[in-house]
């Protein structure tokens, strides 16, 4: 009679270690913590019925972190700003824990968690100033540029749930009442007139067009994000997806400045294939985990 070797990991096991390794790898060590303040009892700026929390908490959130970075980098003072004062490249998962943190607070989290968040975030923008190497000077809290990185940042997040969110896309009303809700954290940081609807953020990326471009340190951003960022050997394969996935959502006119490939027939082929298959093995491993937790683990964008 031939004996049937166990399996070394049950699937119901390989989920449970997936889904711990995300939250790790992505909150950081202070990640339980963070959770016990997220959940905590008290009123908060958004109910569970508002399209924020469907949004926010998708693992569709890694593929519109990446396309966020890409799009700010070509603010020529965003990027100054992030090259002069950001450590990202000499401690990358510990300033994606704290941004985490930051979208799961503000979106889930009590009021007064949320604002202590917002505080923060206020105050490193009040330190960070200084002169591009054209000779402007820029301040982070400068409510132009400010904008310039929610609108970045909210376009990245809706283009890429409506292409591959598990929870189905948002129909315009919907999409509308996203864009609403993300204002109100907005304008808490100090961004002016944000967007309120979809044709806002729309007119108000076209409105930025003429102050883009790639410079060395965009481009060098660029590469760091998608060619050199420390991963683990396992990693390395699905993040590589997730970043073609990113780059294949990105507006045509923003590849050839940042030296990105354009291939619109192997994105709309094979590229959506590989995001929707990696966003589904995310998903599938963090719906173990509350809504809040998830959050925490698949936010990657530019906030702070």
């Amino acid at each position: 009679m031939t004996s049937v070797r166990a399996l070394p990991v049950t699937p119901a096991e390989l989920r449970v270690r997936l889904a711990e390794l995300v939250f790790e790898r992505v909150a950081g060590p202070e990640g339980p913590a963070r959770h016990e303040e997220i959940v905590a009892p008290g009123p908060r700026w958004f109910t569970p019925d508002r399209p924020i929390w469907r949004v926010h908490a998708d693992a569709a959130m890694f593929v519109g972190g990446l396309r966020a970075l890409l799009l700010q980098s070509l603010h020529p003072l965003v990027m100054t700003g992030v090259a002069q004062h950001s450590a990202y490249r000499e401690d990358p998962w510990g300033r994606l824990a704290r941004t985490s943190y930051f979208l799961a607070v503000t979106t889930y989290g009590p009021e007064d968690a949320a604002e202590r968040a917002v505080a923060r975030v206020r105050g490193i923008h009040q330190r960070i100033n200084g002169v591009a190497a054209d000779g402007r000077a820029y301040r982070a809290r400068d409510p132009h540029l400010l904008r310039w990185v929610h609108v970045a940042e909210v376009d990245s997040f809706l283009a890429a749930y409506q292409r591959y969110g598990i929870g189905g896309r948002l129909d315009r009303d919907e999409r509308d009442l996203y864009v609403a809700d993300t204002a109100t954290v907005a304008e808490r940081l100090g961004v002016v007139d944000p967007p309120r609807t979809e044709a806002e953020l729309h007119e108000q990326q076209a409105a930025y067009r003429p102050e883009l471009r790639a410079t060395p340190e965009a481009r060098e951003a660029a590469r760091f994000l998608l060619l050199k960022a420390p991963l683990p050997l396992p990693a390395k394969v699905p993040y590589a997806v997730l970043a073609s996935a990113a780059i294949g959502l990105l507006p045509p006119w923003t590849r050839r400045p940042l030296r990105l490939p354009y291939l619109p027939l192997a994105e709309r082929t094979v590229g959506r294939l590989g995001g929707h298959g990696v966003t589904a093995a995310i998903h599938w491993a963090m719906s173990a985990r509350s809504g809040a937790d998830a959050a925490a683990a698949v936010v990657d964008a530019d906030v702070a």
